[in-house]
């Protein structure tokens, strides 16, 4: 009977935290503020540290998705090709982004603005 009582607390304990993770994921700015992810001089953005939890990851990669997605399209509106565009909005990311943010430079390093 114990057995059972624990192993039935255990699943329920798992299912409330897999239900609660969306709540422990971070936004974008906050993820800048803490010096998690910064922008990268092609428009994405990236892991300022070389390894990266799995929610850093993911949020990233939901990022960088939707960036595509609109680079995508303003270079076919634009008629030019989307490296142009990752630039122009690189570009523009780092003279808008506020002090403190990481900038990664050409060479790959990063510097905080």
């Amino acid at each position: 009977m114990k057995h059972t009582i624990r192993s039935l607390l255990a699943t329920l304990f798992l299912a409330l935290s897999v239900i609660a993770i969306p709540a422990w994921a971070m936004s974008l700015d906050e993820a800048k503020t803490k010096g998690i992810v910064g922008e990268t001089p092609t428009g994405y953005i990236a892991s300022v540290k070389p390894t990266a939890d799995q929610n850093v990851i993911k949020l990233i990669n939901e990022i960088n998705t939707k960036r595509r997605a609109a680079f995508t399209e303003s270079a076919a509106n634009a008629g030019v090709t989307i490296d142009i565009i990752e630039i122009r909005i690189s570009q523009r990311l780092y003279e808008l982004a506020p002090k403190g943010t990481y900038l990664q430079t050409p060479n790959g390093q990063w510097q905080q603005k």
